[in-house]
C-alpha cells in the first residue's frame, strides 16, 4: 500500500525468503491515492481465491487507509500475520488455533533456543504494548507460564521493574533506552526496535531500543539490530503460511 521505502525492502526480504523454500508469493502494490473501497475489492477477491493460502497487508498505509478495517475484512484462516481479531483473540485465550503475529512468535523462538528447559516461573518484561508486538509477546509468555510484566511510557521508575527480569523483550522504538544499568546478570534479552539514526559523520545507521555494547558483557543472550529479530519474523511469516495451507488441507 502506497511507497513507503521501508516497506519496499521489507517486501523484497519476505519474496526472496518464498522463493528461498519454494513458496510462491505474488505482490499486489497499491497506489498511494488508491481508496479504502479499491483496497477492501482486492481483500475480497484474495478471501475468494482458493489458490491463495495467505494474505500480508504491508504496512504502513496511505493516510486515507484504515488499515484495522483492512485487516478485520480479512479471513482469519489467511491471516498469516496474525493481526485479524479472531486471531487476536484466540492467542488471549491461549487456544493453539490462532495464527500468531510473526516477530512475537520469532521472539519467542529465539527465547526458547536460549533456554532449553521450561521458561515456567521465569520473570518476563515487555517493554511496549503496540497491538503488533509488545500485547501478543506478552501472552505468549503468559503461555508458556512466565510472570509477565508490561511497561510502558507512563510507567514510573521502568527500570526498576526491569532490572527484575530473567527475560527482557525491548519492543518501544526508542533508541538506546535500555542499558547495562537497567539489567541483571545473566538475563535474555530480544531487541526488537529499529531506528535510523544519523551519525556523526553525517550517514546513517540502524540502532535497536537497548545499548547493544553496554550491555553485551552484562546478560546471557542478545540479539543484534539490524540481522537479530528481523529474519526470525520472516521465518515465522514462512511458518504461518504453511500452516495456513496445512488447515485447508486439515492436516
Amino acid at each position: 500500500l502506497g511507497s513507503d521505502p521501508a516497506s519496499e525492502v521489507y517486501v523484497s526480504y519476505k519474496k526472496r525468503a518464498c522463493e528461498a523454500v519454494g513458496m510462491r508469493s505474488i505482490e499486489i502494490h497499491l497506489p498511494d491515492n488508491v481508496t479504502q473501497e479499491q483496497a477492501l475489492d482486492y481483500i475480497d477477491a484474495f478471501n475468494e481465491d482458493n489458490s491463495l493460502h495467505g494474505v500480508l497487508i504491508q504496512l504502513p498505509a496511505p493516510k486515507q487507509i484504515d488499515p484495522d478495517a483492512l485487516v478485520e475484512y480479512l479471513k482469519p484462516e489467511k491471516d498469516v500475520d496474525g493481526l485479524h481479531p479472531l486471531n487476536m483473540g484466540l492467542l488471549s485465550r491461549g487456544s493453539s488455533r490462532a495464527i500468531v503475529p510473526c516477530t512475537p512468535k520469532g521472539c519467542l523462538t529465539l527465547i526458547k533456543g536460549v533456554v532449553e528447559e521450561s521458561l515456567q516461573g521465569l520473570n518476563a518484561v515487555v517493554i511496549g504494548r503496540s497491538n503488533l508486538m509488545g500485547k501478543p509477546m506478552a501472552q505468549l509468555l503468559l503461555k508458556e507460564d512466565c510472570t509477565v510484566t508490561v511497561v510502558h511510557s507512563k510507567t514510573q521508575n521502568p527500570e526498576d521493574t526491569i532490572r527484575s527480569a530473567d527475560i527482557v523483550i525491548a519492543a518501544a522504538g526508542v533508541p538506546q533506552l535500555v542499558t547495562a544499568s537497567w539489567v541483571q546478570e545473566g538475563a535474555i534479552v530480544i531487541d526488537v526496535g529499529i531506528t535510523r539514526q544519523e551519525t556523526k559523520k553525517g550517514s546513517t545507521r540502524l540502532v535497536g531500543d537497548v545499548h547493544f555494547k553496554g550491555v553485551l558483557p552484562k546478560v546471557r543472550a542478545i540479539t543484534p539490530v539490524p540481522g537479530g529479530v528481523g529474519p526470525m519474523t520472516v521465518s515465522s511469516l514462512l511458518e504461518n503460511t504453511l500452516e495456513a495451507f496445512e488447515r485447508t488441507l486439515n492436516i
